[in-house]
This record gives structure tokens, C-alpha cells and sequence, in this order.
């Protein structure tokens, strides 16, 4: 089912979709980046999907419409592969709950972090500046 609205807001890194029937729903980017429809991700089969660890300050930069059924979302880590059809992305609003506790269960399951490798960056002014 396609969307009636479809809504980047790159301040709150979400992407947001309304739907005729009055459904609505706000997936982060951190969200869809580690559920991409990518090969990379989901791997070509069962059993082959790839955690995707440190990826919670991953941002949503642009949004590329794919015909008529879907789109191809770009991330600022590099990943843009994979595209989200009209039904995945109603599949992974119905169902985030779910799936964002499946995933944070399969991460600590596997002792790996949401945060980047470098982890998120604090500034501390150790001395005034003059």
C-alpha cells in the first residue's frame, strides 16, 4: 500500500508516512538503515543476514523515488542499496516495535554496540578560550 505522505525531517532524522486509512508512522533512520531491504543486510537467503552494529548516529540524507512502488533511501555512512517498497515500509511501521526489540535482543545476544566504532563525539573545553 503506498503512502499518502511521505515526509523526511532531517532534524529529527525520521521518516515519516501517512497513510489514507489514517495510520501514520515515524521510523529513524538508525531504524532503517539496520532493517535495509539491501542484499548487504538481509544477505540472498535465510540465515544470511548481517548484524548492522554502530549505527545510532547513522543519518538520513535524501530520499529517491523508485517508480511507482517504492524508494531508495540514502544514508550518511555510504549505504544506499536496497529499496524499500511501499509494502516493506508499511511491514516495518506495523511491526517496529517489534522488530526494534528483536534487534536490540540480537545485539546484545552478540555483545555488539549501537554506538560507532569511535563512539559519539563530546567537545570539553578543558580551558577557557580568551
Amino acid at each position: 500500500m503506498q503512502p499518502a505522505a511521505l515526509r523526511l525531517r532531517k532534524r529529527s532524522n525520521v521518516l515519516e508516512l501517512d497513510y489514507e486509512d489514517g495510520r501514520t508512522f515515524s521510523l529513524p533512520a538508525e531504524f532503517l538503515r539496520v532493517y535495509s531491504p539491501s542484499a548487504e543486510v538481509r544477505g540472498h537467503g535465510p540465515g544470511q543476514e548481517v548484524l548492522q552494529t554502530g549505527k545510532r548516529l547513522v543519518r538520513l540524507e535524501q530520499l529517491e523515488p523508485i517508480g511507482h512502488y517504492g524508494v531508495k533511501l540514502h544514508f550518511d555512512d555510504g549505504h544506499n542499496t536496497g529499496i524499500y517498497t511501499w509494502d516493506y515500509l508499511l511491514e516495518l511501521g506495523e511491526g517496529q516495535t517489534q522488530l526494534w526489540q528483536d534487534y536490540l535482543d540480537r545485539l546484545e545476544a552478540a555483545g555488539a554496540p549501537r554506538e560507532p566504532k569511535d563512539g559519539p563525539v563530546q567537545v570539553v573545553n578543558i580551558m577557557p578560550l580568551k
